[in-house]
């Protein structure tokens, strides 16, 4: 019965999010993560003029606790961010269907 309930579970979350594929949801949430990347690049490099590209993107589901899913469904994002002669990569995670994108510490390249 248990077992049960966590198919179902996991069912109604995937039927949620199968409506769009991976690609079409990393595609609507990747000019936010990039501008949010971008943003704090120029600020640690103090280079207005630096610029981002995607390195790698991934679709992390919501955390399976007991029979039910939970949590919201978030892109992650490796942005590569240059300019001024520096480098650094930073890593963005937006809450899908949302707004709201959050840019961690960058790892500079020297």
């Amino acid at each position: 019965m248990k077992k049960l309930a966590v198919c179902g579970a996991l069912v109604g979350a995937l039927g949620l999010a199968s409506c769009e594929s991976t690609t079409q949801v990393l595609n609507q949430e990747q000019v936010a993560a990039i501008q949010v990347a971008v943003n704090r690049g120029q600020f640690e490099m103090s280079c207005p003029s630096a610029t981002g590209v995607v390195l790698s993107r991934n679709l992390i589901q919501p955390v399976l606790n007991g029979p039910l899913v939970s949590g919201p469904q978030r892109a992650e994002y490796a942005i590569g961010v240059s300019g001024c002669g520096k480098k650094g990569t930073y890593i963005a995670l937006c809450q899908v269907g949302s707004t709201s994108c959050v840019s961690g510490e960058s790892r500079p390249v020297q």
